[in-house]
C-alpha cells in the first residue's frame, strides 16, 4: 500500500483561497484539513473546501473527450475532438464572421491564473468579440462603475477590515458567501475583531442573515431599493457637512452635480419604499461620520438589482467625499505584484469600446451581457452566433430565463463545454472536453489577489499539483492552445506566440506518457510571470508552504500616486450615470405601486456554491435534497399557507413549484429562493436526483430587461406572485412547471 503524504496547498473555490493540508495515498486524496499555520487563513476553511475531493472523485467525473452522436454520448480520442471542433470553427468563420463563434466564461475559470488568459487568447486569435461572462449576472456593475469613476474596471477599493471603526454591509452575507472581490478568510473572526476593539458592524439586508446575527446592528430594507437608501445616506452626509472639502477639491470633479442629485432624495421621502426610517438613517450616518475610519460595502444583493450600478456608484462617492477612501480604517486600493491598473489603462486592457449587435450595449471587461446571449443566437443577421464555447460555467442554471436560453442553445451548430463534470449546459451540447481540477494543477493566487492585492493581508503562495489526472483530463490553457492550432487561428492572434507555446508543449512532453503529452509547462509560465513582476521564483515560493506575507496595505497610497483617469481625478458624476439616474423617479413610483407585492431574493447555504456542489450526497441529504421558498410566518398566515405546503412562484416569465419553509428572519413581503438548483437534466448520479428548482427561470432576459449601464440582468429583488399549489404535488419537472401543467 502506498505511503501517506501530506501536501500544503490552497483552495480555489472562492476568493478566500484558504490554506489547506491535503493527505494523499498514491494518487488519491484521502483527507483535507485546514492549514493551521497559513499566513492568512490560520486554520480556517469551509465545508466545501474540505470536501472538494469528494466533489471531484465521483463516477460522474469527465475523463475523456465526449461527442454526442445519434445514439448518445460517445468517447472519442483527443485528436479527433480537437480536429473536428477546429474544423467546424474554421468553417463557421469562413461562412459567417469571427463573431459567429462565442464564448461564455464562468466563475470557476476566474480562480486560476492561466485558464482565463488562454481562453481570451483563443478568442483573440479567432478575431471574435463575442465574449460573455458570469460577471454580468453578479458583479459587472462594480467594474463599470470603477471604469467610469477611477479610470480602470479592476480598481476596486475595499474596506480596511483590520482597522475600521465602522463597517456598514449592504446586501452581502460574508459569513456564508465570504467577501466578494476581497480575500477575507474566516469572516466571523474579522467581524468580531472589529467589535472587540470598539468598532461597529451594521448590516442592511432584507433578511436577518448569518452575518447580521453577529453584527452590532441589523436593519431591514425592502429588496431592490438600495439606491434610494444610498442617495438618502448621501443627502444626510451633505446636510451634516460630513465632507472632506479639501480632498474633494484636490482629487475629484463633478461634486456639484452629485449633490444636486442627492437633494432630490431626502430620507423622509425614501423611507416609504426602503422601510428604513429617517431617524434610523440619521443614526447610521452619525455613526459612520463619528467613526475614526468607516466604510460602506455591498455585494450581490445590491449588484443584481435593477439599479446595481447607480447604488454602487453612490456608495463609492460617499466613501470618497467623507475622506474615507485611501484612509486607514476606511477603504483602500491594494497593490498587486505590478501596478495592474496603470498597465491596463495604458494598454486599453479590459476596456474595449465594443458594442453588442443586440441592444447596442458597451462591453464591460471586454464581455457582453449574458442577458442578450439568447437574442444573439436567435436573431438572424450578420454576426449571428452559431457556435459557443462554455468554459468553467453552467449558463443553463446560472443565467436569467434559462428556459429560453435552452431553446437558443438548441439552435447552435456547435456547443463545446470544458468542465470537470457533465452539466445541464453540456447535456444539450455537441462536445464535452474533460478538464483538470484545482488539485491537479499548479497555481498562484488568481488575478485579484495577485495583480490587485485584494487581500486583507497581502501575501503570495505557490502550489504544485497534489495529484495527477487519473485519465485524459487536460488543463484548459493547453486545450485552448490546441484548439487554436486546429482552428487555424494562432493563440492571441500571434503566430510567434503559437509556435512558442507549441515548442514549450513539446519540450514538456519529453519523457512523459502519451496521456500527458499535450500539456503546456504551467510551472514554467507561472515562474515566468513571477520573474517578470520581480517576485520570488515559483520553486522558491514553494519553500514557503504556508504562504509568505507581502508588504501591508498603506493609506494615502492611491489618490496621489495611482489614479489612472485621464486627468488624475475621481469622477463623481459620470455622464452615463447621471443620465441613468433620470429614471429613478419612475422606479420610485413603481416601488410605491408595488409595495404590497412579494419581492424575491436569493440566499445560499454554506454547503452550496453556485450550481456545482450538489453532486455530493452529504451536502444534499435529508431535507437538503431540494431548495425551498422561505417566507415570514405572518405573510404565510395571510395566504393561508403552512410550513411544508407546495407553492407556485410566478413572474411574467415562468412559474416554479416547490415546498414552503417559514423563516421569521425574513422581512415582511420578502421571500427567498436559493439559486444554483435544477439539476434534473444533468445526468449527474447525485445532483440529478435532487428536486430543487432553478430560480433563474423566473428572471427575464433580453435587451429591454437589462440594466443599461453595465448590462446586468435583474436576478434579485423582483416582484413575484405566490400561491398554494393546486396542481400535482410532484410534477414531472421540478426545474419549472410544464406548460401543460400550469397553463391548463
Amino acid at each position: 500500500m502506498a505511503d501517506l503524504k501530506k501536501h500544503n496547498t490552497f483552495c480555489r473555490i472562492c476568493e478566500s483561497l484558504c490554506g489547506l493540508e491535503v493527505t494523499t495515498q498514491g494518487n488519491k486524496v484521502i483527507e483535507i484539513k485546514p492549514d493551521r499555520d497559513h499566513v492568512a487563513s490560520q486554520g480556517f476553511a469551509c465545508p466545501k473546501g474540505l470536501k472538494q475531493h469528494r466533489l471531484f472523485d465521483t463516477p460522474d467525473r469527465l475523463k475523456y473527450p465526449m461527442k454526442k452522436e445519434a445514439d448518445g454520448w460517445k468517447r472519442i480520442p483527443w485528436e479527433q475532438a480537437l480536429k473536428e471542433i477546429g474544423s467546424k470553427v474554421k468553417t463557421l468563420i469562413k461562412e459567417n464572421d469571427p463573431d459567429a463563434v462565442a464564448m461564455y466564461v464562468g466563475t470557476a475559470a476566474g480562480f486560476g491564473v492561466l485558464h482565463p488568459v488562454f481562453a481570451q487568447g483563443f478568442m483573440t486569435g479567432l478575431g471574435s468579440r463575442s465574449m460573455f461572462a458570469s460577471a454580468t449576472q453578479d458583479c459587472s456593475n462594480k467594474f463599470s462603475v470603477s471604469h467610469q469613476v477611477y479610470g480602470f474596471p479592476f480598481t476596486q477599493p475595499f474596506p480596511d477590515i483590520l482597522n475600521t471603526g465602522c463597517l456598514i454591509i449592504v446586501g452581502a452575507n460574508p459569513m456564508v458567501s465570504k467577501w466578494s472581490f476581497l480575500q477575507v478568510p474566516n469572516p466571523s473572526k474579522h467581524i468580531k475583531d472589529i467589535q472587540n476593539r470598539g468598532g461597529k458592524v451594521i448590516v442592511i439586508d432584507p433578511r436577518k442573515t448569518e452575518t447580521a446575527k453577529i453584527a452590532s446592528e441589523h436593519h431591514y430594507i425592502r429588496p431592490n431599493t438600495d439606491v434610494f437608501f444610498y442617495l438618502s445616506f448621501l443627502q444626510e452626509v451633505i446636510d451634516r457637512d460630513g465632507i472632506d472639502h479639501q480632498r474633494v477639491a484636490d482629487y475629484s470633479k463633478g461634486y456639484e452635480e452629485l449633490i444636486q442629485l442627492a437633494k432630490e432624495w431626502p430620507a423622509d421621502k425614501t423611507e416609504e419604499v426602503t422601510g428604513i426610517s429617517k431617524e434610523i438613517l440619521k443614526d447610521l450616518v452619525k455613526t459612520y461620520l463619528d467613526s475614526n475610519g468607516a466604510s460602506l460595502y455591498s455585494s450581490t444583493g445590491v449588484n443584481m438589482g435593477t439599479n446595481g450600478s447607480l447604488a454602487f456608484w453612490i456608495q463609492e462617492c460617499i466613501n470618497f467625499i467623507t475622506g474615507n477612501l485611501d484612509k486607514e480604517g476606511g477603504t483602500l486600493v491594494g497593490r498587486g505584484v505590478i501596478d495592474f491598473p496603470k498597465f491596463g489603462a495604458k494598454n486599453g486592457l479590459l476596456m474595449r469600446p465594443d458594442r453588442s449587435r443586440i441592444g447596442n450595449f458597451q462591453s464591460v471587461n471586454d464581455a457582453f451581457p449574458g442577458g442578450i446571449l439568447a437574442d444573439e443566437i436567435l436573431t438572424p443577421g450578420e454576426k449571428q452566433i452559431k457556435a459557443l464555447f462554455v468554459t468553467g460555467g453552467n449558463p443553463l442554471i446560472t443565467m436569467a430565463n434559462s428556459n429560453r436560453l435552452r431553446k437558443a442553445f438548441d439552435k447552435l451548430e456547435l456547443l463545446v463545454t470544458l468542465d470537470i463534470l457533465p452539466t445541464e449546459t453540456a447535456s444539450i451540447g455537441t462536445y464535452m472536453l474533460p478538464c483538470t481540477t484545482p488539485l491537479e494543477r499548479p497555481d498562484l493566487p488568481f488575478i485579484f489577489p495577485l495583480m490587485l492585492g485584494l487581500q486583507t493581508r497581502p501575501y503570495l503562495q505557490a502550489t504544485k499539483p497534489v495529484v495527477k489526472p487519473d485519465a485524459e483530463q487536460r488543463d484548459e490553457a493547453s486545450i485552448y492552445l490546441d484548439l487554436a492550432k486546429t482552428s487555424g487561428f494562432p493563440i492571441f492572434g500571434s503566430n510567434v506566440a503559437q509556435k512558442f507555446f507549441e515548442f514549450l508543449q513539446w519540450v514538456n512532453s519529453l519523457g512523459k506518457s502519451k496521456k500527458y503529452q499535450r500539456s503546456i509547462p504551467q510551472i514554467f509560465l507561472l515562474n515566468l510571470l513571477l520573474r517578470i513582476t520581480r517576485q520570488k521564483g515559483f520553486r522558491r515560493l514553494l519553500n514557503f508552504k504556508h504562504g509568505i506575507l507581502r508588504p501591508a496595505h498603506t493609506a494615502r497610497d492611491f489618490l496621489d500616486k495611482r489614479m489612472v483617469t485621464d486627468d488624475g481625478l475621481v469622477n463623481l458624476s459620470p455622464s452615463k450615470f447621471m443620465e441613468q439616474a433620470r429614471k429613478l423617479e419612475d422606479d420610485f413610483i413603481s416601488e410605491i405601486n408595488n409595495r404590497n407585492r412579494f419581492k424575491l431574493i436569493t440566499r445560499r447555504a454554506v454547503t452550496t456554491h453556485n450550481s456545482w456542489t450538489h453532486n455530493y450526497e452529504e451536502f444534499v441529504q435529508g431535507s437538503r435534497h431540494t431548495n425551498y421558498l422561505y417566507m415570514n410566518s405572518r405573510d404565510a398566515v395571510d395566504l393561508h399557507l403552512t410550513d411544508g405546503d407546495m407553492v407556485d412562484v410566478s413572474t411574467e416569465t415562468a412559474t416554479v413549484r416547490l415546498p414552503l419553509r417559514l423563516d421569521d428572519d425574513l422581512g415582511m413581503k420578502t421571500v427567498a429562493l436559493p439559486h444554483g438548483w435544477g439539476h434534473q437534466a444533468s445526468g449527474l448520479s447525485v445532483a440529478g436526483k435532487t428536486k430543487g428548482v432553478n430560480v433563474n427561470i423566473l428572471a427575464a432576459d433580453g435587451p429591454d430587461k437589462i440594466e443599461k449601464v453595465s448590462g446586468m440582468v435583474h436576478l434579485t429583488g423582483f416582484n413575484v406572485d405566490v400561491k398554494k399549489s393546486e396542481g400535482p404535488q410532484h410534477p414531472e419537472s421540478w426545474s419549472g412547471l410544464k406548460e401543460d401543467v400550469w397553463n391548463s
